[in-house]
């Protein structure tokens, strides 16, 4: 196997994300690449910098829309980025935003740029609704006959060809192993021992935590609002202010029926937005009047069973320490992907579990132990929601922030990622 090594550390100069508004809702008419120009617009702002001073662009995505192929490429000219400097799309699942971000990296340590956007976006709300095949051999076959053809064609019609095969749904079950996220994250509750009441409390910590910093204005530094429709969304739309464990404890199972513990209360939720961030190298830095947000030290990428995806940061994290000789005791703030309460749950109990270490890892010792209350301080994708292809980004901006606003040196960054692969990555605040 190949032996990674560590580039140079990637300067954050700016980073903004949009709200994150529930999928069919506030944000439903508002297409994938508008989110995306949008964020890029607004976080070129944040750093005062202009479109002319990006080498390049890329974004994340994950159910890239009909009309948008490419769609950084969309998003880079809308937002006035020079025609002569490129972009491209990438997609990782769920960690699809923090790809975008390595694959910048990557343009800055070869030299072939200085100062790239690195973003992430999805519409959920705009995921199609497809027809079935029978309805596709159907249509096809009409346009092809003419005259008293047509009427024969039009004769073999069955209202059952208009079913519609719900394209979000497809796209949320593993092809490789037949589950759907929820299968999995149920899969891990009952390995691991983890109760449904136990899930519930970790839920209503991540509403209770977003609301919280929501009030004292912390989530409301890194949004930018949009205007859709004639109306300006400047919030998230899913943290629930009076969430409570009693309300929590009346939604049924919704991934497995019977002794299933894998709510939509302890489930992310489905969601629309965007989010960016202006990377650089330390030289291309230095010349630009900004104030960094922080750097980037290094990152990996690991993969594992996709039945058990959920525990893809307790392999990436692995990795990373592996590569970086750091422990989890050099990081002050972490942040792990609500994908599933259950599945954050999970990791916290494999990262410190000495049979699991040695058995999955081949590790002497357990990796350690992350205390809950220094993970997602400011709530997670429970409250907040989880736009598949911007939520690896968006957990690097608002972990920068935290440490920041709490004047702390070095977080962690991880997300598990449907199919079975994990991704993690260190962060370091910028001493101001």
């Amino acid at each position: 196997m190949a032996q990674q090594h560590l580039m140079k550390p990637l300067v954050v100069l700016s980073g903004q994300r949009t709200p994150f508004t529930k999928a069919f809702g506030q944000l439903k008419s508002c297409q994938a690449d508008q989110l995306g120009t949008d964020v890029l617009k607004a976080t070129l702002a944040e750093g005062n910098l202009s479109a002319e001073q990006l080498d390049e662009v890329v974004f994340g995505n994950v159910a890239t829309p009909v009309h948008a192929a490419n769609i950084a490429r969309v998003i880079a000219l809308k937002a006035g980025v020079p025609e002569n400097r490129p972009a491209h799309t990438v997609s990782r699942n769920c960690a699809s935003g923090m790809e975008s971000i390595v694959s910048a990296w990557q343009a800055i340590e070869e030299g072939r740029a200085g100062v790239i956007a690195a973003g992430g976006v999805e519409s959920m709300s705009n995921i199609p609704f497809q027809f079935n095949d029978s309805f596709r051999d159907w249509m096809m076959g009409f346009r092809k006959t003419k005259g008293f053809g047509q009427l024969s064609q039009m004769a073999k019609f069955r209202p059952s060809m208009l079913t519609p095969v719900i394209a979000l749904q497809v796209g949320l079950t593993d092809p490789t192993c037949g589950l759907n996220m929820g299968e999995t994250a149920e899969i891990l509750a009952e390995e691991f021992s983890i109760s449904r009441e136990r899930q519930d409390e970790f839920a209503l910590m991540s509403h209770q935590r977003a609301a919280a910093a929501w009030e004292r204005c912390f989530l409301g530094g890194e949004v930018t609002a949009v205007d859709v429709e004639g109306k300006t969304v400047r919030r998230d739309d899913g943290v629930r202010l009076e969430q409570s464990m009693e309300a929590l404890a009346k939604l049924r199972p919704v991934f497995k029926k019977e002794g299933g513990t894998v709510t939509a209360g302890n489930s992310s939720q489905l969601t629309d937005g965007a989010s960016a961030l202006i990377v650089s190298s330390e030289d291309a830095a230095r010349s630009i009047d900004a104030e960094p947000l922080g750097k980037i030290r290094a990152y990996a990428v690991a993969g594992l069973d996709p039945r058990r995806m959920g525990l893809g940061p307790v392999y990436a994290i692995d990795k990373l320490l592996r590569l970086t000789g750091r422990t989890l005791d050099d990081f002050d703030l972490f942040e792990i992907n609500e994908a599933f309460a259950a599945q954050v749950l999970a990791c916290v109990e494999a990262m410190k579990s000495m049979d699991f270490c040695r058995d999955k890892l081949n590790r002497s010792e357990a990796i350690g132990e992350i205390p809950i209350d220094r993970l997602n301080v400011n709530g997670g994708a429970i409250a907040l929601g989880h736009p598949l292809g911007a939520s690896g980004n968006r957990l690097v901006l608002t972990l920068m922030r935290a440490l920041k606003e709490r004047g702390l040196q070095h977080g962690l960054a991880a997300l598990c990622i449907g199919g079975g692969q994990g991704m993690a990555m260190w962060v370091e605040r910028t001493a101001s």
